[in-house]
């Protein structure tokens, strides 16, 4: 089988539509996204407050540009973003506080009305559709290279819901947990799925861990690629599944598997001893690194095993493994850096914010990769935030200056108004007003 020789890069489509970095983003969360958002905030907030509440597309946007701005600059509280110390002046100029706060009550991904009957048949049905399309975005604005990563992400979160995990393992032990699927060389996620806990829709003698390989790698399958996986998914199986569509895997494999043969499972081994076992497509490498621990590795893209000539005499599937098992885990390092994620209890909004998080990586790689431009992730986020509000703040100040020249040229009888020049006075008052400047 011919492996797949092209690195990973923008598709035509993605490279036709990216200029800037506004452009980027808004090829993962569309405008065809913000709408309906926007629809079903106004639709709560007419239900449970004012009837006459209502909110702008552009207004969304610059919501969503402070949001970014805040995992950039992280403050102990909601109120420090807009301190006078702590504060960061461009949230200070883009929204004030106490509508980002309205805007984040009312925050809706569905329709209200219609939530209820859809629940019964999908769990994820309060952000299901925005959350579908843009897996669709990130599937149809990247060709990934050979080597693909998968593995579990767990965004951490305590919010009440049917699906939050457990994991003793992981740094924030409860969280919702996605199967990601990454490009190895840029990191870029190419398929993202929820786990909503048991599929009635999968057969009964598929494993769980097979039905998540074959549905992150369905589209970029039939093309030489190759997928590297941990010990809960690589098996035998799946393996012989993966090499009928013509992609291979390469990952380790738990010693407790019925293909394992018995004779590899003795613990006491030799240091630096490595046995070889092969079948039909696919080859099995059991490496003791010491004396009391084996690796079991598969893999369907080696044909000949061979060691190195050093003191440890590691074998090349090894080798391969280590170099190819991180994509996932860079990842969810590079997202936590600057990542968006506060304190809710709305699992939606959760949801979202992982969201936004995914959608800033993979914009700034796109935008590098269609540009040219080499820039540091933490700058472009501060400009991607600059071009999300710049429109709003555009209309801020031509309704401001509209409302400065319908004033009166002069205040009521004794009454005096603050004046507007605050670079030459500070907080002083008068009785006119200039004709031309206001």
């Amino acid at each position: 089988m011919e492996p797949y020789a092209a690195d990973g890069e923008p598709t035509a489509k993605a490279r036709r539509r990216i200029r800037s970095r506004l452009q980027s983003f808004l090829c993962f969360i569309t405008v065809g996204m913000l709408r309906p958002i926007q629809e079903w905030t106004i639709q709560h907030a007419r239900q449970t407050e004012q009837t006459d509440w209502f909110m702008i597309l552009h207004e969304l946007m610059a919501f969503i540009s402070v949001i970014i701005l805040r995992g950039v600059t992280k403050v102990p509280s909601l109120r420090d973003s807009w301190s006078a110390c702590l504060g960061n002046p461009l949230i200070t100029g883009i929204m004030s506080r106490n509508r980002f706060q309205d805007i984040m009550r009312h925050l809706r991904f569905d329709d209200m009305f219609t939530r209820s009957e859809r629940v019964q048949t999908d769990k994820f049905a309060a952000i299901s559709d925005v959350w579908g399309s843009f897996v669709t975005n990130c599937i149809t604005c990247y060709n990934p290279g050979r080597h693909i990563t998968i593995d579990e992400q767990l965004f951490p979160s305590k919010t009440r819901c049917c699906f939050l995990q457990y994991i003793a393992t992981k740094p924030d032990k409860f969280g919702i947990k996605f199967w990601v699927a990454c490009d190895l060389k840029t990191k870029y996620i190419c398929n993202v799925l929820p786990y909503l806990g048991k599929d009635p829709s999968r057969p009964s003698e598929e494993r769980l861990s097979e039905s998540v390989v074959m549905k992150l790698m369905e589209p970029f399958m039939d093309k030489g690629r190759t997928v590297t996986t941990d010990n809960f998914f690589t098996s035998l199986t799946l393996a012989r599944r993966l090499l009928s569509r013509k992609t291979t895997i390469l990952g380790t494999v738990n010693k407790i598997r019925r293909e394992i043969p018995q004779s590899t499972r003795k613990m006491d081994r030799k240091e630096f001893t490595t046995q070889v076992f092969s079948t039909t497509g696919a080859t099995l490498t059991v490496y003791a690194p010491k004396r009391k621990k084996t690796v079991y590795i598969l893999s369907s893209m080696h044909s000949v095993v061979e060691t190195e000539e050093t003191i440890k005499r590691k074998p090349n599937t090894i080798t391969q493994y280590n170099t190819t098992k991180c994509g996932v885990d860079v990842m969810d390092q590079m997202v936590r850096e600057y990542s968006v994620r506060t304190g809710t209890r709305r699992w939606p909004v959760a949801v979202f914010y992982n969201m936004i998080d995914m959608a800033a990586l993979n914009a700034h790689l796109l935008y590098q990769a269609c540009t040219g431009v080499q820039e540091r992730r933490v700058d472009f986020l501060v400009q991607l935030a600059r071009e999300l509000a710049n429109s709003h703040v555009s209309e801020k100040k031509a309704l401001k200056e509209q409302l400065r020249q319908q004033q009166p040229p002069t205040p009521g009888p004794g009454k005096r108004a603050k004046c507007q020049i605050n670079h030459c006075c500070k907080s002083n008052r008068a009785t006119v007003r200039c004709v031309h400047c206001h």
